[in-house]
This record gives structure tokens, sequence and C-alpha cells, in this order.
């Protein structure tokens, strides 16, 4: 089964990071994506811009509004995110506990809803 884990963090944060710091991350990140290849469940993964670059789109009474920034109001926002195929909900938890920003931030986790998948 696949799962997104979706990576979420307080990107204030970065900004205060020394380049010490940022490079260790970096280094942490490397070698995650490095161990969820060999073990054969990476599909996906990109990281995204940060929060300040994103729109969101509604359609009201056949009108598309847009708006700058997210849906909500948050201090963590989604800043990249893993597409894993494993066995086991256990499984997913156990990827997304090793992806480093778990440590301070948080990795929500879902499975993808497959489009021949009953209702």
């Amino acid at each position: 089964m696949r799962y997104l884990l979706m990576i979420c963090s307080d990107e204030s944060g970065y900004a205060t990071m020394t380049e010490a710091d940022m490079g260790a991350l970096m280094e942490a990140y490397g070698k995650y994506d490095e161990e969820v290849h060999e073990a054969g469940v990476y599909r996906d993964s990109h990281r995204l811009h940060p929060i300040a670059t994103a729109t969101t789109v509604r359609v009201r009474n056949g009108k598309t509004q847009t708006t700058d920034g997210p849906f909500a109001e948050t201090k963590e926002a989604m800043g990249g995110y893993y597409l894993i195929d494993v066995p086991s909900l256990d499984e997913a938890i156990a990827w997304a506990a090793k992806i480093p920003t778990a440590t301070y931030g948080s990795v929500e986790v879902r499975p993808v809803w497959e489009m021949d998948e009953p209702q």
C-alpha cells in the first residue's frame, strides 16, 4: 500500500540555523533518502518552496477565488513529502519516524486512496 509522508515544520526555524546545522540536516536527509531507496519502498519525494509562495484556490458559486498563502493560519507548514510503498501502516509509521524533521516538526502519514479502490 502506498503512503504519503507529509513533512511539516515551522519554517521560521530555518532562518536561525547555522550553516553547520543546515549542513547536518541535509546530510541526515541524504542518509534517509539513501535508506528509503535501498529498502525498495521509495516511490517519489519532493521538497516544497516556502509557504509564502503558496496560493490557495477555492471555487464558490462557479467563481474561482485565489488567496496568497495557506488555507489556514498555522505555524507548521508542509515543506515536502515522501511517497512510499509498504505493506502496513506500522511500517509507514516506522519510516516516518526516521525522517529528520520528525525530531522537531511532525510527519503526517496517510494512505493513498487508489483511484480503483472502492469508496
